[in-house]
């Protein structure tokens, strides 16, 4: 029973390994002119799908509240999309000079260019009691990923633009009308766009079968997740490390937020851009590899540390409150 409700709760996991596996199995399903037409049906209707339920679940009448934090939101857009990508680029001009594949190297520097999901980190940082707030900007992400392209970006711009902006807009006028009707209702919005993203995984992995002369060695695919292991690992002690100096001006809750939302990467977002930007690229399976690792690494990492976190959040902000009771004392007298 507890195996059941454990599978229950992780099914998107196991969707992703049966998407994959079921593609290795017969990848002439979903490849580009296959019964599923993934040119017409991912390219377009999928990835739409996925941001028109973007839009219909973004509350932006939070986001104006979220806007105070200015300072927490700065820091996030830097070290997620400035620090992180260049910090990823570095290392991985050491790297090419050791046997890992040269296209799962190229998904690490993908995965770099990622802005934090709405989801897990949010979650996360929920979970412990922070501060919740992120923004993402997806035009720097894909300025950074169109220069490695192949497709034109004047191609990629205003396919971005009819499949990614237009339903993003439209499901936010669609909710500002059924806004109540949605919150009564709790449509699996998450769900369906989940179950969206398990298609998009699958031909993209039916077009890499397919593929005679792709081959993913195993130390390669090994080595790639430890990197990715220690990446995250660092990355969240460096962001603990800087927000709680003296003179940092983060509350301790501010602190979660950043650990989280500082570190984390977007799958849901991610997938479709790659299957964008990467559009017809014969390794753009293995370019989406890194990322489909780091998603249940984040998930998992972050879970372990949710009690530390918490217990250290609880245990600071007591503090902080106890100092500052004796500054008010101390002033009256």
């Amino acid at each position: 029973m507890r195996l059941l409700e454990r599978m229950r709760k992780e099914w998107f996991m196991i969707g992703i390994v049966l998407a994959i596996a079921g593609a290795k199995l017969k990848p002439s399903i979903g490849v580009n002119g296959g019964p599923l037409k993934p040119e017409i049906t991912v390219s377009y209707i999928a990835v739409a799908t996925i941001f028109f339920n973007s839009g219909l679940s973004l509350k932006t009448e939070e986001l104006t509240s979220a806007l105070v934090h200015i300072k927490l939101h700065l820091f996030i857009q830097i070290f997620t999309l400035a620090f992180f990508p260049a910090t990823i680029w570095l290392f991985l001009q050491l790297l090419s000079i050791t046997p890992i594949n040269e296209w799962l190297l190229k998904g690490l520097q993908t995965v770099g260019c990622m802005p934090p999901p709405v989801s897990s980190a949010v979650i996360l940082t929920k979970a412990v009691g922070g501060n919740e707030g992120i923004v993402i900007t997806p035009l720097l992400l894909l300025l950074f990923l169109g220069s490695s392209s192949s497709v034109p970006f004047t191609s990629i711009f205003s396919q971005l633009f009819m499949t990614v902006v237009v339903p993003l807009i439209i499901g936010q006028i669609v909710r500002r009308y059924i806004k109540d009707w949605l919150e009564r209702e709790k449509l699996p919005l998450g769900a369906v766009s989940s179950s969206v993203l398990l298609l998009i995984i699958y031909t993209t992995f039916c077009d890499t079968f397919s593929n005679p002369s792709i081959d993913l060695d195993t130390v390669s695919l090994v080595l790639v997740l430890l990197i990715i292991f220690s990446v995250q690992l660092s990355f969240m002690l460096l962001t603990f490390l800087f927000s709680t100096r003296n003179n940092s001006g983060f509350t301790p809750a501010d602190t979660v937020a950043i650990i989280f939302c500082s570190t984390h990467k977007s799958l849901t977002l991610g997938i479709p851009m790659l299957k964008i930007v990467f559009a017809g690229h014969e390794h753009l399976s293995l370019i989406s590899v890194p990322l489909l690792i780091y998603h249940p690494v984040q998930i998992l990492l972050g879970s372990v540390l949710v009690p530390t976190i918490k217990s250290w959040m609880v245990s600071r902000q007591k503090i902080l409150s106890s100092s500052e009771h004796h500054v008010v004392l101390s002033y009256r007298e």
